[in-house]
């Protein structure tokens, strides 16, 4: 897949789970996919991320950084959301707060195969004066 094929791909996933198009996410992320080195398969993927939105309804994910290089994908990822109850182990309940995630993935056939991801927790802990 072409540098230009792949970004275009990434940023119709984004647009899938900015929708909540879950009946689509197999178009963009293989069934053995590994999330941080487990192998979840799309299943738990999909639960990850309905997970994900239960706890912060307005999730949004805004890619501020793509670098694509194929088969990989690297991007910073943006978030300015309201969780509820606790984020990351952190007693947000529903404060307003905004962190970064460094994603890299791995595409194979055009689908995601792995991700590896790393979340800013202590930008939502200072935000909480932790």
């Amino acid at each position: 897949m072409e540098k230009t094929d792949l970004a275009e791909r990434y940023r119709g996933y984004i647009a899938c789970l900015n929708a909540q198009d879950w009946p689509t996410l197999g178009r963009f992320v293989d069934d053995p996919v590994h999330y941080n080195g487990e192998r979840i398969g799309l299943a738990g993927y999909r639960a990850m991320l309905e997970g994900d939105f239960a706890a912060i309804p307005d999730l949004h994910f805004e890619v501020q950084q793509l670098i694509v290089d194929p088969p990989h994908v690297a991007a910073r990822l943006w978030f300015d959301c309201t969780p509820g109850g606790l984020l990351f182990g952190l007693p947000v309940n529903g404060r307003r707060v905004s962190f970064s995630e460094n994603v890299f993935y791995t595409f194979s056939d055009g689908r995601i195969r792995t991700v590896w991801s790393v979340i800013d927790k202590a930008a939502v802990a200072a935000q909480l004066g932790m």
